[in-house]
């Protein structure tokens, strides 16, 4: 299943995502949220009369670094033996076709695109063989970074933690395989990142056994797989999509902040 979270006549809901063809697809409103056993309510609208909203709210963004070996060579990083976690606040998270914008304090800001994984229920010290059980779905990220303020700082908190540097949608895709994914990014149009999930270093049954270890996780908060070769600048003007099989695709454009 697909789950949305829209906005319509003021009225934010989350709804099912039904059809094939991009120009036919319908949302049917979802009485409940996700998180718990939820109906479908049968009224359908259609998706090109709503704006979607992240698909998530999440109260913490757990990001994982150098999680492919050719970005981290890229960059000129070592590949770390055991998962790097880093966060990105709520405040930085946006949704599909909302707008990234350019800080005022980088010259340097990069494209990252990613698997997102969707938390589904409250858990702690998740054993990997349950990992499957406190997921509700996957959708796309781009964890935007303030590259030369990364270098500069050593930590990550103001590049990677900006408003606006994590977009998440367009939805989340609760029934996938995510061992194996096509992951790529355009700009423009122009390809700039290809790989696969089977790429990363620490798969995600890892991941969330190494983060849980240490912190509880609620619904709704979203780990970040790492990202594959191929990262690269953007400009005010770029319009970036992220598209990996199975979901879909994340476009937002770069403006200058206000």
């Amino acid at each position: 299943m697909r789950i949305a979270r829209f906005s319509i006549d003021g009225n934010v809901a989350f709804g099912a995502v039904e059809g094939d063809k991009p120009d036919e697809l319908v949302l049917d409103i979802i009485k409940g949220i996700p998180f718990a056993e939820f109906e479908l309510s049968g009224t359908k609208v259609p998706l090109s009369k709503v704006r979607l909203l992240p698909p998530v709210l999440p109260n913490k963004v757990v990001a994982f670094g150098r999680n492919y070996a050719e970005h981290a060579r890229e960059l000129g990083n070592e590949v770390p033996d055991a998962p790097f976690a880093f966060f990105k606040p709520s405040t930085s998270v946006i949704g599909p076709g909302d707008e990234i914008q350019y800080p005022s304090f980088s010259a340097e800001l990069h494209h990252e695109a990613e698997l997102a994984v969707v938390i589904g229920r409250m858990c702690r010290e998740v054993p990997r063989e349950r990992v499957k059980d406190v997921i509700l779905g996957y959708t796309c990220a781009n964890d935007i970074t303030a590259r030369d303020v990364q270098r500069r700082e050593k930590q990550w908190a103001r590049a990677k933690g900006f408003d606006t540097s994590c977009p998440l949608g367009p939805w989340v895709e609760t029934d996938l395989d995510p061992s194996d994914l096509t992951i790529q990014l355009t700009v423009n149009g122009g390809q700039r990142q290809l790989g696969r999930t089977s790429e990363m270093i620490h798969p995600i049954e890892d991941l969330i056994v190494n983060i849980t270890e240490a912190m509880t996780l609620l619904p709704g908060d979203v780990i970040l797989t790492g990202t594959p070769a191929g990262v690269g600048p953007l400009a005010v003007g770029d319009e970036v999509s992220v598209s990996i099989e199975g979901i879909g695709t994340l476009t937002n454009k770069v403006v200058k902040r206000g």
